[in-house]
Order: structure tokens, then C-alpha cells, then sequence
């Protein structure tokens, strides 16, 4: 596609965007390169911060006076696998039926990226009194792993802007609280012995019960508290461990050497994830020691494999008064999944959740938005602008 000059709509960019298969595992850099060039054909400057690897890169670019104060559209670019997914149709190729727009990622997130563009872009062909800022991020779907060196990098680059929207699909919503998490990838190494010399050899299945016990355990102790009326927002309204895929073992009659799983804890905003992270590591060390005096050869390695803080509701913050006087949401809206808004949070900015399409499209085979969201997302971008040309 030739877009030298050319004002694109935000449907045709959705139809670009959505035709790089930019899965977490693969390269982003066609889609930010083709981004990029759309942008410069407008006379916008955007810059590149790439992945150590070299094959992916997160781009952010400010439209208007350069001055602090600005109004960022952050999203990311890579979009969840399709493998073993019965698809309908091409998942890279924007299909509109039944007033719905078919494709990876047309929710989650390349919706609200196409619109976000599309906005910069009309922002470049405008007067405005107040900046305008894109950030689009890699490797969200992994963990958010590339928001925070997105933000670190925008810092000395651009001026300090003032509010966040974060677009995931909320509905339009304002959301302004999600929960935070991390995880461990957790690897058992046991001691082998015949079955029958049980008491010889450490199995590393035996052990990770342990552990699991301990997740049993604890989510039990939480849920049994009465729930505060900031936990409340949330469904459900405490903080959960959760143990999704596991395997080990050798053969039926030989203590496991090793087992492996993963580990995750989704974190209301108001409680520590450090502080759970120590309690979880404490129980480790525990069991790892006992299993140690047993045989010195044994141990349990953790790896951690995504961190993401919770985003906490701010008083008078003005990413979410913005957001709610252009949508005229005034309810209190609250997520159990975590987003790019928590780092942005931690790094000084005020964030709000709000984007186009439902959660409960995303990473579905068939994944759609409907038309009626991505005009609604089209209709809010609009009253934006009019607000950042002062109207």
C-alpha cells in the first residue's frame, strides 16, 4: 500500500496493522517499520527502542508544541498465537460480517492502535493548544515485558506528558484500577531411586506437592478474610495463586528427578507483590532445605517470567477526569487482568484503562470487534482532538 501523503481511515489502518502477524514469539518490525513511514509521510517524527534481540521495537512519536503536558495513546503491537484455533477466516486479513470486523487482534489491540494513529496523524494536520503522544509497546501477551523500557526510553526523548490512556478493550469504559502479577517458572531437581528405596531419594514430584499444597493453602487463608471495600471493585475481590501447567517424573517406579511448573499470582493494587513474592520464596527455602538434608545434591530453582504492578485508583487523577469527561462514564470500573497502565503508573504518570471492544474477544479464535465499538473508539478520538485544540 502506497501511503505517501495519503490521510488514511482508521479502518484502513486496522486492515494494515491487523495483516502483520506479529505474534509475541515472532518480529514486530514490518508492522513498526510500515507505522513509522506512515508517519513520517505526515511530517511526524517517531522513534524506535528495540528489544536487546534487534527484532522487535517498541516506537513512540509527539505531535504539537513541545511542551509537557501531553495526552499519550499507548498500545501494544503483538498479538496472542492462533495456533490450534479453529479460525473462520484468515486471521490476518480484516473480514467484515454481521457488523463485526473478524481478526487477530482487531480487539486485542490493534483497534485501538489503528485509531490512535489515525488520531495522531489528524493531530499533525491540526492546530492543537496541547500535545499528543503514541507509545506502541512489544511483548505485552508475554507479561508487559516491553512497556517499562518503552517508558524509560521516552523520557530523556520526549516532553513529560501528563495523562495516559491505556487501550485495552474495556468497552469505553474508564477503567481505573486493574490487578498486578507475576509469576515463576518453578523447576523441582530430585534425587533418583527405585521406588521401592523410597525413603533413599527425593522426588521431585512429592516435593512440588508441597508447594502446591502451600498455593491450596494460602488462596484458602485469603479467601476466607472478609474482602475491604477497595477489594471489592475486583471479581473476584482478593488476590489469587494459581498453578497452570506442570509435568515431571521419569518412569512409575523411580522417585522424580525433576518437575517443573508454573507458578502465578494476580495481586490486588492495595497489597505487595514483593511482599507475597517473599512469602512465597520463604516457603521455597523451607522446603529446599529439608529436602537438602536429605540429599545436598537436590534443590528448586525459580525463574521468574513476568512482573506487572497493579494499577491504583488516583484522586483527581487526570487520565481518568479526561477520560470521563469525553465519555461521561462516571461509574467505578475495576479488572482482574493487568495492563501497561500499572508501569505507567510507577513511573510518574496518571493512568487510565479505556479502549474500544470486549475482553472477552480477546485471544478467541474468530476474535472480532464490533463496528459499532470501533466507531464509538473513532467518536472518542474525535472529542480528544477537539479538546487538544482547546475547543
Amino acid at each position: 500500500m502506497n501511503t505517501a501523503s495519503a490521510r488514511l481511515s482508521p479502518r484502513q489502518i486496522l486492515d494494515a496493522l491487523v495483516s502483520f502477524p506479529t505474534v509475541s514469539r515472532d518480529t514486530n518490525l514490518p508492522l513498526i517499520v510500515w507505522v513509522e513511514e506512515y508517519l513520517a509521510s505526515h511530517g511526524i517524527t517517531a522513534h524506535r527502542h528495540y528489544h536487546e534481540d534487534g527484532q522487535k521495537a517498541a516506537l513512540f512519536a509527539h505531535v504539537g508544541p513541545w511542551e509537557e503536558g501531553a495526552v499519550v495513546l499507548s498500545g501494544h503491537t503483538d498479538v496472542v498465537p492462533v495456533d490450534g484455533q479453529q479460525w473462520d477466516t484468515d486471521p490476518f486479513t480484516v473480514v467484515e460480517k454481521d457488523g463485526k470486523l473478524y481478526g487477530r487482534g482487531t480487539t486485542d489491540m490493534k483497534g485501538f492502535d489503528a485509531l490512535s494513529i489515525w488520531a495522531l496523524v489528524e493531530a499533525a494536520h491540526a492546530d492543537l493548544k496541547r500535545p499528543l503522544q503514541i507509545a506502541l509497546s512489544y511483548d505485552e501477551e508475554v507479561g508487559c515485558i516491553g512497556a517499562e523500557p518503552l517508558i524509560k526510553a521516552m523520557a530523556p526523548v520526549l516532553p513529560k506528558a501528563e495523562a495516559v490512556i491505556v487501550g485495552e478493550p474495556s468497552m469505553m469504559e474508564a477503567v481505573t484500577a486493574h490487578k498486578g502479577g507475576t509469576g515463576y517458572k518453578v523447576h523441582v531437581h530430585g534425587f533418583e531411586v527405585h521406588s521401592s528405596l523410597l525413603p533413599y531419594g527425593v522426588s521431585a514430584i512429592l516435593e512440588a506437592g508441597r508447594l502446591l499444597n502451600w498455593v491450596n493453602t494460602t488462596n484458602e487463608e485469603i479467601q476466607a478474610q472478609e474482602p475491604g471495600p477497595a477489594a471489592q471493585l475486583f471479581k473476584p475481590p482478593f488476590t489469587t495463586f494459581h498453578v497452570g501447567l506442570i509435568e515431571g517424573g521419569t518412569a512409575r517406579n523411580i522417585t522424580a528427578k525433576d518437575c517443573e511448573f508454573a507458578m502465578e499470582m494476580r495481586v490486588l493494587p492495595t497489597e505487595s507483590i514483593d511482599d507475597w513474592k517473599a512469602r512465597f520464596e520463604a516457603e521455597v527455602a523451607e522446603i529446599e532445605k529439608t529436602m537438602q538434608e536429605k540429599q545436598p545434591t537436590t534443590s528448586i530453582q525459580l525463574d521468574p517470567f513476568f512482573r506487572v504492578p497493579g494499577l491504583r485508583p488516583e484522586e483527581d487523577g487526570p487520565a481518568e477526569q479526561l477520560v470521563r469527561s469525553i465519555t461521561g462514564d462516571n461509574a467505578t470500573h475495576a479488572v482482574s487482568y493487568g495492563t501497561e497502565a500499572g508501569h505507567f503508573q510507577n513511573h510518574g504518570y496518571s493512568a487510565v484503562v479505556c479502549g474500544p471492544g470486549d475482553i472477552a474477544q480477546a485471544h478467541q479464535p474468530n476474535e472480532f470487534i464490533t463496528i459499532e465499538q470501533f466507531d464509538a473508539g473513532k467518536a472518542f478520538m474525535e472529542k480528544l482532538l477537539s479538546r487538544l485544540k482547546g475547543h
